[in-house]
């Protein structure tokens, strides 16, 4: 296709892959008659919320499935990356290496857990956390004591907090092993790449703790829900009791033995939870076919590029994405207005953390990179029935 490469363009090149739907959603749920069976058999149950089968079954598949030591369920993402980060040893003060481009969450949970968001740069292939970026903020670290301080704030460095953005696995590897020289402790959020890996490990699973989120337009959902994971038996129970409101087991009296959250998950999401997971496998399957009609669709075009995985990973490819190139930024506003206005729901990136207003003060480095892929990204409709239309298509 030509330079010219325009928005109507780009909506033709959308509905070659996506049908000619009236409207088209960036990511909905997939509920069948499976899901219906689950959740319908855990309020026959009559254990909905708290206790029932559903919420251990569910944590035993999700530790199966990544690979992870332990799995504790909770009530969201967000509410998965503030223990986590408790649990890693963020205190009140303490500053956490998080990337500038996030979903508010990210920072959110940061602050919840009594921390202050210090703001990294993007890689411009992963799109998360650039290890680059990280060794130099870290090399101006001040590490006489057990772990390092920021010299410019006096605050104690006590977490680094990347996200696997898009479902593309970032460079994990190297930012847990500057991390360790650091010695400071990695949470991975890995909210979006259930599905995705480094090799042959799955996200998650390389730091001290890693999060999941199942909200409804994650790859799979229980309707809201999250999951801390660990290869620590040790904090995996500490996780265990701190979102239960740290009860103290006993066939009656209600016993407590610390201030705690109750976050854990209902059984009646878990439910919806496992249904999903029996059909994991197929919703990754067909993600990828998306992926790769996308990539062929975009294939020659002058002016974007479709964002594939990076080499040596496996992306779940949570949401099919483009970047407009260098130079067309101003273009991507036009873009979403003509895809949302012929019911394409289309996307950009978040807002950078450090632009709100809430975090504007807030230290950083360098963002050049996060900055550029904020005003050039745009995500497509990735739901896995898309997928599975064309499959049945080609059929």
């Amino acid at each position: 296709m030509a330079s010219g490469f325009s928005a109507h363009q780009f909506v033709d090149a959308i509905r070659s892959v996506v049908g000619h739907d009236s409207l088209v959603a960036l990511h909905e749920p997939d509920i069948t008659a499976v899901e219906h069976a689950f959740v319908t058999e855990c309020l026959d149950s009559t254990f909905v919320s708290s206790v029932g089968v559903f919420v251990n079954r569910f944590e035993e598949e999700i530790a199966a499935f990544t690979g992870a030591s332990v799995a504790v369920a909770v009530a969201n993402g967000t509410s998965a990356l503030q223990v986590a980060l408790v649990l890693a040893g963020v205190q009140q003060g303490d500053e956490v290496l998080i990337p500038a481009l996030s979903f508010v969450a990210t920072a959110n949970a940061v602050v919840h857990a009594g921390g202050v968001p210090h703001f990294v740069d993007s890689d411009p292939v992963t799109m998360g956390m650039s290890a680059d970026a990280l060794e130099l903020i870290l090399s101006t670290f001040d590490r006489r004591g057990l772990q390092p301080v920021n010299p410019q704030t006096g605050r104690r460095v006590a977490a680094i907090a990347p996200m696997h953005a898009m479902g593309h696995p970032l460079e994990v590897q190297r930012i847990v092993a500057l991390a360790q020289d650091a010695g400071i402790p990695v949470v991975e959020d890995a909210a979006e790449s259930l599905g995705s890996y480094v090799g042959k490990q799955h996200t998650g699973t390389f730091g001290l703790l890693g999060i999941l989120s199942f909200n409804g337009n994650k790859t799979i959902t229980t309707g809201g829900g999250g999951m801390i994971l660990t290869n620590d038996v040790e904090i995996g129970r500490r996780a265990k009791h701190l979102t239960t409101t740290a009860k103290v087991p006993h066939p009656w009296l209600f016993a407590h033995d610390e201030t705690a959250w109750n976050f854990r998950m209902p059984n009646l999401n878990a439910a919806l939870g496992v249904a999903q997971m029996t059909r994991l496998p197929q919703f990754l399957s067909e993600k990828r076919v998306i992926a790769e009609a996308y990539q062929k669709a975009f294939a020659g075009v002058e002016g974007l590029s479709f964002l594939e995985e990076p080499a040596g990973t496996t992306s779940n490819y949570w949401l099919c994405s483009v970047a407009l190139d260098e130079g067309r930024e101003h273009e991507r506003d036009e873009f979403l207005r003509v895809t949302n206005d012929a019911g394409i729901q289309c996307r950009p990136l978040w807002e950078l953390l450090s632009d709100l207003p809430m975090y504007q003060a807030n230290p950083h480095g360098d963002l050049t990179t996060a900055r550029s892929l904020q005003r050039r990204v745009i995500s497509m409709p990735s739901s896995p029935k898309l997928g599975r239309a064309l499959a049945v298509g080609k059929s």
